[in-house]
C-alpha cells in the first residue's frame, strides 16, 4: 500500500479466519496505533484490553457470543481480541458533551478503534469491529470494574484461505458534500 488512502480502502470487517495465531507484538503494535488517537480535550478516555492467551480467549468465545448474541458467532474463531473500554474524561470534555448532548467517549473510542484497525490491516491482520456481545459476561472475565463500559470489541485474525469480500461502498457523490447538504 501506498498512501493512507489505500490503507483505508484495503480495510474491510473479516468475518472468516484462519487458524493461525497472531503474535503477541503484532497485537500490541495495534494497540499502541489506538492509544495515538486524537481524543476531546486529550482525555484519552480508553483502555485496550488485549485478549490473547488461549483460556481467555476460549471463555470469550464461549460466553461472549451465545444467546442472544449469535449473530457473531463467526467471531469464536478470531485468534485474538481487543475490548475497548471506555474511560472516565476530563472535565472540560465531560461537560462539552452535556452541553452539545454527546458522550466523546464513545466518539473516542471509535477514532482509537479505528487506529487499531488500520494498523492491523497494514499488518496483514483482519479484523470485525463488534458491537453486538454479552458485555456483562465480558467484564466478568476480564474483571473490569461495574463503573466501565465497554464500548467495542475488536476480533481479529487471518483470512481463511487468504480470502477477503470485496467492499461494496455507497457512491461518492451520496456521502460527500461541499458547502451544504
Amino acid at each position: 500500500m501506498n498512501t493512507f488512502l489505500d490503507l483505508a480502502k484495503a480495510r474491510r470487517s473479516l468475518r472468516s479466519y484462519s487458524d493461525r495465531p497472531i503474535d503477541r507484538k503484532d497485537l500490541e503494535l495495534c494497540a499502541e496505533a489506538g492509544r495515538w488517537a486524537p481524543s476531546a480535550c486529550n482525555t484519552q478516555p480508553w483502555k485496550f484490553i488485549v485478549i490473547d492467551e488461549a483460556g481467555a480467549i476460549e471463555k470469550v468465545r464461549e460466553e461472549v457470543f451465545s444467546a442472544p448474541y449469535q449473530m457473531n458467532t463467526f467471531a469464536r474463531k478470531a485468534a485474538a481480541f481487543i475490548a475497548v473500554v471506555a474511560e472516565k474524561t476530563k472535565l472540560p470534555a465531560w461537560l462539552g458533551g452535556k452541553v452539545r448532548e454527546t458522550d466523546f467517549r464513545l466518539t473516542d473510542t471509535g477514532i482509537a478503534t479505528s487506529h487499531i484497525c488500520l494498523q492491523a490491516e497494514e499488518l496483514g491482520i483482519g479484523t470485525c469491529i463488534l458491537g453486538w456481545f454479552d458485555e456483562k459476561k465480558l467484564k466478568k472475565i476480564l474483571n473490569i470494574p461495574a463503573k466501565r463500559k465497554v464500548v467495542l470489541l475488536i476480533s481479529l485474525g487471518y483470512p481463511e484461505n487468504g480470502e477477503v469480500k470485496e467492499k461494496v461502498m455507497k457512491e461518492k457523490n451520496e456521502t460527500i458534500s461541499f458547502n451544504t447538504y
